[in-house]
């Protein structure tokens, strides 16, 4: 079993005070010039001699913490090993080369926030950072991982081809939903009924009929719909109207227009547009079941069914 260091790599104990290493110091400066150098954590860990600890073999995370450790600029207690240029260097290196690994763009971060697993519907999880090897995923303990390896480029064609068919054919995002309606149920049919009859009686208490006529009212108005659809409708074809097609996506305009984006493990795109129209990039579109879209090669078809 490994034993912890009780003093930090590249001091020991002497006479009662903490003095350098000369073994240690050594591994301490040859890491951080190897570092300096190009060697990667991985690299340097596996050409150390010096064990870190007792029965502890290196690793990258020793090294990055030797990188790290401020002490060995020196402090009342531990000697300076380290020159203070070298270390700020070494650091800046770190610091910027695991910023360019980890962070994605801006861009990649606004799809991340509007791409869901289309089978469980969690947000998919994107790895790889600003690297090749990157890579869309469903991580939920409750669905399943993808068997394929979807990249930024399969994805951001997907969705380009979908919105290029949009703009070449503009009624693919259309509707027939209506602003406001009205649609009497069974309860409402009764209750008109019975004003009429009341309506009609020889005798008929005012009041009473009066509080129905309300009543009514108010049933008839909970009955109503307002949908504001056809103004997102109008909105999108105005943007689409306006829109060339291009190869590029235009994330600024894929936030105007599309609400979600879902991804299968079949890889079937699917976008949701602010109006509700889902349209998949492989097979169909549809609106409550009753318009379906097809995309194949790039090339869409709608019918009403």
């Amino acid at each position: 079993m490994a034993k912890n260091r009780t003093i930090p790599f590249g001091y020991m104990m002497q006479n009662g005070r903490i003095t350098s290493n000369p073994k240690e110091v050594l591994t301490v400066v040859t890491i951080f010039s190897e570092y300096l150098a190009g060697k990667s954590l991985s690299e340097i860990s596996a050409e150390m001699d010096v064990p870190y600890s007792e029965n502890s073999k290196w690793n990258k995370n020793m090294v990055k913490r030797i990188l790290e450790n401020e002490k060995y600029l020196g402090t009342p207690i531990f000697p300076q090993l380290i020159s203070e240029e070298i270390f700020k260097t070494a650091n800046e290196k770190r610091v910027k080369k695991a910023t360019s690994v980890h962070e994605i763009s801006a861009e990649l971060n606004e799809l991340r926030k509007i791409t869901v697993c289309n089978e469980c519907g969690h947000r998919l999880f994107r790895s790889g950072g600003n690297t090749r090897s990157e890579k869309w995923d469903c991580r939920n303990s409750e669905c399943s991982r993808f068997e394929y390896r979807l990249m930024d480029s399969m994805l951001i064609d997907g969705i380009s081809a979908i919105l290029n068919a949009v703009a070449a054919n503009i009624e693919l995002i259309d509707t027939d939903c209506k602003i406001s309606g009205y649609t009497p149920n069974g309860e409402i049919l009764l209750k008109q009924n019975e004003i009429n009859r009341m309506i009609d009686a020889a005798e008929s208490d005012f009041d009473e009929v009066k509080n129905e006529i309300f009543r009514l009212a108010e049933m008839k108005y909970q009955r109503c719909t307002y949908s504001d659809i056809p103004q997102k409708t109008r909105l999108l074809k105005t943007l689409f109207s306006e829109k060339a097609q291009t190869e590029n996506l235009n994330i600024d305009f894929l936030k105007s227009t599309v609400k979600q984006v879902k991804v299968s493990h079949n890889f079937t795109i699917e976008t949701e547009f602010i109006n509700g129209i889902k349209i998949r990039n492989t097979t169909e579109r549809s609106e409550e079941n009753d318009v379906i879209a097809e995309c194949n090669d790039n090339s869409f078809k709608a019918e009403n069914r």
